[in-house]
């Protein structure tokens, strides 16, 4: 009865020993794959209302509408600037009276939410006659959003006659 245990266990074994044998031929494939950046966007409100005041007011304020930066460029210690820069407020004719000058427009970022990873960071506001930093973000792996919703604080200046005022704010980010 030996016989049939050892024919067996040699089988077995053969078994093995042709399973962990190297393939008589082999070839190796090198595969690769591309992953492409996309794009660094910004996209703010179409218009903003703050509202209404009677002549003799001094100021007028009130939030723009939620701003949001999308980076799908895939980076690596990736980095954006967001910036903001106003046009004067003018109605009428445009002129002095009907005219606030981009000069009396503060821009004031708040606070913001974001979504992947890196430091991202509200601007320190200020008068936007010029491009002021509205946010940033630094050190940035792979794709990430960042949306805040800025307000707006005109100083209407003495002798500003009545209308409804409109002015242009830029968003851009880079």
């Amino acid at each position: 009865m030996r016989k049939p245990f050892a024919v067996a266990a040699a089988a077995i074994g053969l078994g093995l020993v042709a399973a962990t044998a190297p393939p008589a031929a082999a070839d190796d494939t090198e595969v690769t794959f591309t992953i492409t950046g996309g794009t660094l966007t910004i996209d703010a409100p179409t218009s903003a209302n703050l509202g209404s005041v009677v002549s003799g007011t001094t100021s007028i304020s009130g939030p723009m509408g939620a701003v949001t930066v999308t980076d799908d460029r895939g980076l690596l210690d990736g980095t954006w600037t967001a910036t903001a820069i106003s046009t004067d407020f003018t109605t009428g004719g445009a002129t002095a009276p009907e005219t606030i000058p981009n000069v009396n427009v503060t821009y004031s970022p708040g606070s913001g939410t974001h979504t992947g990873t890196g430091t991202f960071t509200s601007g320190p506001g200020g008068i936007i006659n010029v491009p002021r930093v509205a946010f940033t973000g630094t050190d940035l792996v792979g794709d990430n959003t960042a949306t805040w919703n800025p307000t707006l604080d005109i100083t209407i200046p003495d002798g500003t006659v009545v209308g409804v005022y409109t002015g242009t704010v830029t968003h851009s980010v880079g």
